[in-house]
């Protein structure tokens, strides 16, 4: 019998779209209120300051880099409706950016303001860490319909920032590990597998045009 689920194109119903929307929430949702259970309640080892610090950075990493995957996805394979998870995914990617920027801030800080300001202004890690958090701030508020309509071609410009957050994200995670080997550079080979397609896509179409205002 002939195969037919990799026929072109493969579309999702609203069900099955709804369907694996409200799994994700659960999921991704479920695993951040679970771990910070697990802090409060003293389930999380010796240093649950760390784990929380490690759980949130890793997983907004793995959100972001998931978030990259979407369009090639929707591009490349049978079913263009991988796209319409990448805003849900972008704006986790954010809420789990700022659960670790408020683990640092109110556990590791205890919210002493001053402190905060020179830690983010004379540690460049969490210098570039803090730059990607505002990124993808800007990216989470303008991820809405009504504002990219409003945006017009602004908001794809704007939104083309997410590749220096995942860079900087990057740089903030190796720089914290003191090296760019071991768990890092699986992060960063990842990251370039994901960005190979458009970095190609971009070197082609500046070639194109190129030619054409030659050929003007």
């Amino acid at each position: 019998m002939a195969v037919t689920v990799f026929n072109r194109p493969v579309r999702l119903n609203n069900f099955q779209i709804w369907t694996g929307k409200a799994c994700a929430h659960l999921l991704i949702t479920g695993a951040l209120i679970w771990q910070f259970l697990l802090g409060f309640s003293d389930n999380l080892g010796a240093d649950p300051v760390q784990s929380l610090l490690d759980f949130t950075g890793k997983h907004a990493v793995h959100l972001l880099l998931f978030t990259l995957c979407l369009a090639p996805l929707a591009r490349y394979t049978p079913c263009g409706d991988f796209i319409r998870y990448r805003r849900m995914i972008g704006v986790y990617t954010f809420v789990y950016a700022l659960a670790h920027f408020s683990t640092y801030i109110l556990f590791e800080l205890q919210l002493n303001w001053p402190l905060i300001g020179s830690e983010i202004i004379e540690r460049p890690y969490i210098s570039v860490g803090f730059v990607a958090l505002l990124i993808l701030l800007a990216l989470a508020a303008t991820s809405f319909n009504v504002i990219r309509r409003k945006m017009g071609r602004s908001w794809q410009s704007l939104h083309n920032w997410v590749y220096a957050a995942i860079l900087l994200a990057l740089l903030h995670f190796s720089w914290s590990q003191k090296t760019i080997w071991e768990e890092p550079i699986f992060y960063w080979i990842a990251a370039f597998i994901i960005l190979l397609p458009r970095l190609q896509y971009a070197i082609q179409s500046k070639t194109k045009k190129r030619k054409r205002c030659k050929t003007a």
